[in-house]
């Protein structure tokens, strides 16, 4: 935030936009940020098999009322189950086989305990009932919580957003990343002249004699929690089926209905997504859900099959090229980002949101992906090294494990320039879309760790990547080569880097482009000519310094 530069600071603020309040440095941890970002032993006996999250929202009020079915495998003998719910919302009862249970609240988590005997194995049930004035998201989605806003029409304007924060901002659930639901039914009562659009497909309306219209949508692919969302608003639909690897995909979009004509040119972006986004890391993992974007009161997010959209119709981010290249501004930044989040983020899930630098930094290069795709492989190139200008260096990409902690902003930016490095020393581009593929199918609908992509990675590329992971995401120094040319001499060799970093560079020298392999030692590299110029592959990130 120190830098003056106005394409710089605009980076970090967006950036910054996707993670409430998480992104800035904390080094004192509470219990409560224990209890949300570790696997308590109230959270570990039991496995999240369905949810039927089935509330009444109140606009004039800024009110949700209702109660979220929660289904489990019981793994281990245990009779204490947690569940989030952060303040001012309050469980009101909990209820098991018709008996209330008693619930003991230690800040934002609660505890139940239960009556039934809860045997190895067996499929159970708890309904838990709550209500309250959620927090408001006063600039979201910067800020987490609901936004309870107007259209320009005056009529209610309301969305959801939590990423970081948690859903548990706006709905009872087992809020850490590392469980996921098997599916999810999501029932919405709103008053009948608005409509309530969430994740999955649509599958009833159904009036009431109250002047209200429940909405239910059902999602049949596990879901993060963040991920889950309600979108309320006076929306108008349109649709179209695209041709996809897995079949017809239904594409469909919510805008309110003074935006439709604008949104039917603009959100011609989607198709084109899902074409570079199908090739790039193969089918698009829900299908059975289809895709949606749908008009919000803020910038957007990647909630899971339910993209929300408040780019205002223009391309670029708000009509501003993030990479300064002119490339940025050949798409709409939100459709592609956050859609591409379909792929890493709500497919592929970190256990951890230290690890959230698994959905942000592939998700973030996708936005090179989708350029080259349409313009070109110098293209792709020229727009992710152009995204550098706002990586700060500040902080690890990684942050600290089970107190819910995330790393740095740099797991946008830093985190797609080392992938990009990496494929630069793959040096087999065809190799490297296998590998962006590989990982969608194997670890396809799973919650993974850091080390689990590393590894992967390591092994699919045939490269010794240990060190460059841990000097782009443990680190925050920027490798330097440092070089001399005398006497038909290059000498050459790594400073500011982790120890027994090696990575080799590809650069030209005496007309010819060839490899070579720096380390901490010096080492030299005889010449044809006695002043020849000197390149080298700035698809590499790191800095070249002439002694």
């Amino acid at each position: 935030m120190k830098k003056t530069v106005l394409i710089p600071l605009l980076l970090v603020l967006t950036l910054n936009s996707y993670s409430q309040g998480l992104l800035s440095e904390k080094n004192n941890f509470t219990h409560q940020d224990t209890l949300r970002g570790s696997i308590t032993p109230e959270r570990e006996w039991w496995d999240l098999t369905y949810y039927h999250l089935d509330i009444a929202v109140h606009p004039d009020k800024k009110f949700i009322s209702g109660k979220n079915t929660v289904q489990y495998k019981v793994l281990l003998a245990n009779n204490v189950l947690q569940i989030d719910l952060q303040a001012p919302l309050k469980i009101t009862k909990a209820v098991q086989d018709t008996k209330e249970l008693q619930v003991r609240q230690e800040g934002n988590a609660w505890f139940i305990t239960l009556k039934s005997k809860q045997k190895t194995g067996d499929l159970k049930s708890v309904d838990v009932f709550y209500e309250g004035y959620p927090k408001e998201a006063i600039n979201a989605p910067w800020d987490g919580g609901i936004s309870w806003k107007k259209d320009t029409n005056g009529n209610h304007f309301i969305a959801s957003s939590c990423q970081g924060l948690g859903a548990s901002v706006w709905w009872p659930n087992k809020d850490h990343m590392y469980d996921e639901v098997d599916s999810m039914l999501i029932s919405v009562n709103v008053p009948k002249e608005l409509v309530n659009v969430s994740n999955g497909r649509l599958r009833k309306i159904e009036p009431k004699k109250d002047n209200t219209t429940t909405y239910h949508w059902f999602v049949d692919n596990p879901i993060n929690n963040y991920g889950v969302n309600i979108n309320i608003g006076n929306y108008v639909n349109f649709s179209e089926v695209y041709k996809g690897e897995n079949g017809d995909l239904d594409m469909n979009y919510y805008v309110l209905d003074y935006n439709l004509e604008k949104a039917k040119k603009q959100f011609k972006d989607a198709p084109k997504m899902m074409e570079a986004f199908e090739h790039w890391f193969g089918p698009y993992p829900f299908y059975e859900d289809s895709f949606k974007l749908v008009e919000a009161p803020y910038l957007g997010m990647e909630h899971q099959s339910s993209v929300t959209y408040g780019n205002q119709f223009k391309n670029g981010y708000l009509g501003r090229d993030l990479s300064g290249t002119g490339w940025g501004l050949k798409f709409d930044f939100i459709i592609i980002h956050e859609a591409g989040h379909e792929w890493f983020a709500n497919n592929i899930t970190s256990k951890d949101i230290a690890d959230m630098w698994i959905h942000e930094s592939f998700t973030a290069y996708s936005e090179s992906l989708f350029v080259e795709y349409y313009y070109g492989k110098q293209a792709g190139s020229e727009y992710v090294i152009g995204t550098r200008k706002g990586i700060q260096n500040e902080r690890p990409i990684i942050g600290n494990y089970n107190v819910n902690s995330e790393g740095s902003g740099d797991m946008y930016y830093k985190g797609a320039n080392m992938l990009n490095t990496i494929r630069t020393l793959l040096d087999n581009d065809n190799k490297w879309r296998t590998i962006l593929r590989g990982l969608n199918k194997d670890f396809y609908h799973k919650t993974v760790t850091t080390q689990q992509i590393e590894n992967y990675l390591i092994e699919n590329t045939g490269l010794n990547l240990h060190l460059i992971f841990n000097q782009y995401l443990r680190d925050i120094r920027i490798p330097v080569l440092e070089y001399t040319i005398k006497d038909r001499e290059l000498k050459y060799r790594w400073s500011n880097t982790v120890e027994g970093f090696k990575m080799p560079i590809q650069i030209e020298i005496d007309g010819k482009t060839q490899w070579i392999k720096p380390s901490a030692t010096t080492k030299i590299l005889k010449l044809k000519s006695t002043n020849p110029d000197f390149k080298v592959n700035k698809n590499f990130y790191i800095e070249v310094k002439k002694l």
